[in-house]
């Protein structure tokens, strides 16, 4: 029976570290996944409202497909900004793309943004946003175990009318193959069925990760109409108010084309683990990266692999989001 990697972290996919920096006073941060050696990557995006950076690097059809790091932030758009800072760290380490020899290291690192702006942190910083620094300090606390919950990325996220946050799951496959899953919870639409304690996203948890309950009760009845009426009520029905950012990894050789099917496929955790999902309100991304270090089969098999590795994906990102929650609800609350 399949089961998570050692830490049950997207860091189970070797060569790949994660770095959080958290503003308190800002109630804001930014999570930084570096894979300095560069990763094949793809990228899908499915919310009406995204904020990206270098998300068309990643296209297929594009020179580069490949990645130095991956950054989430809140913040907004002002959180691109945190991308400069990795850029920086990973440029002066001699980390990138060389055009020439003896040329400055090009770092590539694609991002994504939440809007965590109205959660009452300080956000009156003038012309001297903290991203760019809190980008810095990600990477460089950047490592193979790191914390779940408020940090980084998820320190102001909501969940619907719940406290977001940030979290990370792992599957192991086997003969090498591993998958994992980092998400950064902050949608418009609510994680818990409509008893308001069960996980959409309980069918795939795995040794009671995120609670262990189980729907019980007229309350845990599959509902088919959205309870939006609360969201509207509190406001989380507002165009760039929400956002769930994911990455998803695997160790497996894949292409360009590949990693941005996983990524596609990862999408269906989102929509397993939140609901309503992909709403105009939301600007849902999840980048996929690919180390390369397990070479799959030729031929119609290797077919077959990868939509093994999309469906693990997908659980994971599932189990991801409700683990951001879990752990975020478990803290005091700011």
């Amino acid at each position: 029976m399949f089961g998570p990697g050692p830490r049950n972290l997207i860091t189970d996919v070797a060569g790949l570290t994660v770095g959080h920096a958290t503003s308190e006073s800002a109630r804001t941060g930014v999570t930084a996944l570096l894979c300095p050696a560069g990763w094949t990557a793809g990228v899908d995006v499915r919310g009406g409202g995204p904020g990206v950076r270098e998300t068309e690097t990643l296209a297929p059809e594009n020179l580069v497909g490949r990645a130095h790091a991956i950054v989430l932030s809140g913040g907004s758009v002002f959180g691109l900004g945190a991308a400069d800072g990795v850029v920086a760290v990973l440029s002066q380490a001699g980390h990138g793309l060389r055009l020439k020899p003896g040329a400055l290291a090009i770092p590539i690192v694609p991002g994504a943004v939440l809007h965590d702006l109205a959660n009452g942190g300080d956000k009156a910083w003038g012309l001297d946003p903290p991203y760019r620094a809190l980008g810095i300090a990600a990477a460089a606390a950047a490592s193979e175990t790191f914390a779940l919950g408020s940090v980084g990325a998820g320190r102001g996220a909501m969940a619907g009318l719940a406290k977001g946050g940030l979290g990370s799951t792992s599957l192991d496959l086997g003969q090498g193959l591993m998958v994992g899953a980092l998400a950064a919870a902050n949608p418009v639409g609510s994680v818990f069925m409509p008893d308001g304690i069960t996980y959409w996203a309980w069918p795939f948890e795995i040794d009671g990760e995120f609670g262990g309950r189980t729907p019980s009760g007229p309350g845990g009845r599959i509902d088919p109409m959205p309870d939006d009426s609360r969201l509207a009520d509190q406001g989380r029905l507002a165009a760039g108010a929400n956002t769930t950012l994911a990455v998803v990894a695997t160790s497996a050789a894949l292409t360009t084309a590949e990693c941005k099917r996983l990524a596609m496929m990862a999408q269906d955790g989102l929509a397993r683990a939140v609901r309503p999902a992909h709403t105009p309100f939301d600007g849902d991304v999840v980048f996929a990266l690919a180390s390369g270090a397990v070479a799959l089969d030729p031929g119609p098999e290797r077919q077959r692999q990868i939509t093994r590795l999309g469906s693990a994906a997908a659980d994971c990102l599932a189990r991801a989001i409700a683990r951001a929650v879990h752990a975020a609800a478990s803290e005091p609350a700011a």
